[in-house]
């Protein structure tokens, strides 16, 4: 069993963890998933009041920091338009994960009987791959456009070379594809309305309709 010491070492790699989708593309100093978690809780905590249905603003922070935890252990596997180019199923990497979060999290059971407060943490993570709450369908949007803005901020600082032969990316130009996976799973009324406007920022910056 892993102490709570070793747990906090092992969840820190994130910081040291390169986003794979970026690194793929050849961007100039990726960023760390720790960053893109930074990123989904801030458009979490800004957006939440925004947001149709009962979203819980604070559960909605809380479920975007602890949303890509078990790549500490698994790493970043890349989400990609074509399921052809997965490195992973969907299905195996969400087992590979949820063992990793169940492990990481265990160290810090209340250990005075409160289940509920025991998983509470995990369960956190549970509702984010299920889907099936407002809150939890709002943090995945929040996911999709941190991903879609850092793609804009990327673009605008001219941080790839777009003429360098890409075998990953060779189906889409620019970063066209960060849009393309984004766009079918957006479910969210805010999340439509920020994604069509940072797409369109994003259009501007390329000087064309970007590919979906």
């Amino acid at each position: 069993m892993t102490d709570a010491i070793d747990a906090l070492l092992e969840a820190l790699e994130l910081k040291d963890e390169r986003r794979t989708g970026w690194v793929l593309r050849g961007i100039e100093s990726p960023e760390s998933v720790a960053a893109h978690t930074w990123g989904t809780a801030t458009l979490c905590l800004l957006y939440a009041d925004r947001a149709e249905g009962d979203v819980d603003r604070d559960r909605a922070v809380s479920m975007a920091l602890v949303h890509d935890l078990g790549e500490a252990r698994t790493g970043d596997i890349a989400t990609r338009a074509d399921d052809d180019t997965q490195r992973v199923s969907g299905e195996e990497k969400v087992a590979l994960e949820r063992a990793a979060v169940t492990d990481l999290f265990a160290p810090f059971e209340s250990g005075n009987g409160d289940r509920d407060r025991d998983r509470d943490l995990e369960s956190l993570w549970e509702e984010y791959e299920a889907r099936e709450t407002p809150t939890a369908q709002f943090v995945k949007d929040m996911d999709l456009l941190d991903n879609c803005l850092q793609a804009l901020k990327y673009e605008r600082g001219d941080r790839y070379d777009e003429t360098e032969p890409n075998d990953a990316f060779s189906q889409y130009e620019n970063l066209d594809e960060f849009f393309a996976t984004a766009a079918p799973r957006v479910r969210t009324a805010i999340g439509e309305t920020l994604f069509a406007e940072i797409k369109a920022r994003y259009e501007q910056e390329i000087g064309r309709e970007c590919q979906l």
